[in-house]
């Protein structure tokens, strides 16, 4: 218990930088008028932190020393995180949506998992990376995409 009082600072931390990534993709996700917007990727990497922590902690009070297995927590945030994905994928005939949408909620929780073991940085380093991933992809496939032009039709035989 002396070590959660001793690190309310460091929670808190974890906590405002886990708010921050998970709010920077959200936006982007939402400015792209997607699904999984702003307060889904923020709850969903609050959430994947707090795990983490919770798993830390317990670890301690348990009398086992600093990652004994924190890992146990960690496996089932992605399990759980695959079958909410999983949902967003939806199949329409020949075209498959959502895709970006399920790995975008995947690589926050990863994020949040990054920050909650103590890492920070390195989660707001890959914030960053993702955010030039959806961004700039975006604009390679808008540029080399093919166009369709509006007095093009198709053709029945």
């Amino acid at each position: 218990m002396d070590y959660l009082i001793a690190n309310y600072g460091s929670y808190f931390l974890k906590i405002i930088t886990a708010v921050l990534c998970g709010g920077l993709i959200g936006l982007e996700r939402e400015m792209s008028r997607k699904p999984a917007g702003l307060k889904t990727n923020i709850l969903i990497c609050m959430g994947a932190t707090i795990y983490m922590i919770v798993s830390d902690l317990v670890a301690r009070e348990a009398g086992m020393p600093r990652g004994a297995d924190p890992g146990r927590i960690a496996a089932q945030v992605v399990t759980g995180i695959g079958f909410i994905g999983a949902g967003c994928i939806m199949r329409s005939g020949p075209t498959i949506a959502g895709i970006t949408t399920a790995s975008t909620i995947w690589i926050v929780a990863a994020l949040g998992l990054v920050i909650g073991v103590g890492f920070p940085l390195l989660a707001i380093f890959f914030t960053v990376f993702v955010l030039l991933i959806l961004v700039g992809v975006r604009k390679l496939e808008q540029t080399f995409r093919p166009r369709r032009r509006s007095h093009e039709k198709k053709v029945e035989e």
